[in-house]
């Protein structure tokens, strides 16, 4: 593929505490997936919830396809997220705890051309734990400066 697909989430990583990471298939439409290609896909404002013991992604915005006709989408509609029953089990026992979600990081297509989402289980950092985080790249940024 020549034009590789990767949408991120960057205030994830800002607004949470990264657990543990997992690489989940996405049941899409055939217009979805076109659109995916073409990186008109956003998931900033993206999380993930339990129905039925199945997971769906929520609020992922995929654009309409351009050259769809009657077929086209929904492009906030709620979409399952494809993971293993062991997986399944072990995220939504691990969201009963207080304060976890699953957030998604990152949206890919694989090199059989297939869309992936990258999820993460998380944990909500406070105001204090943000402004460590900033410190903590500003000074990175000055030692990198020093190096140069």
């Amino acid at each position: 593929m020549a034009n590789p697909v990767n949408i991120k989430n960057k205030k994830a990583a800002f607004e949470y505490f990264l657990l543990e990471k997992y690489i989940a298939g996405i049941k899409l439409s055939g217009t979805e997936i076109k659109s995916i290609r073409d990186s008109k896909a956003s998931i900033a404002e993206a999380y993930c919830l339990f129905v039925n013991n199945e997971l769906f992604i929520r609020n992922m915005h995929i654009s309409e396809y351009t050259y769809g006709t009657y077929n086209n989408h929904e492009p906030r509609r709620d979409r399952k997220l494809l993971l293993t029953k062991r997986e399944l089990r072990k995220l939504n026992n691990r969201l009963k705890e207080q304060g976890t979600t699953i957030v998604p990081l990152l949206l890919f297509v694989n090199e059989k051309g297939l869309a992936k989402l990258e999820i993460s289980l998380a944990k909500g950092k406070k105001q204090y734990d943000k402004r460590e985080t900033i410190k903590g790249k500003d000074i990175q940024r000055e030692m990198d400066r020093e190096k140069k």
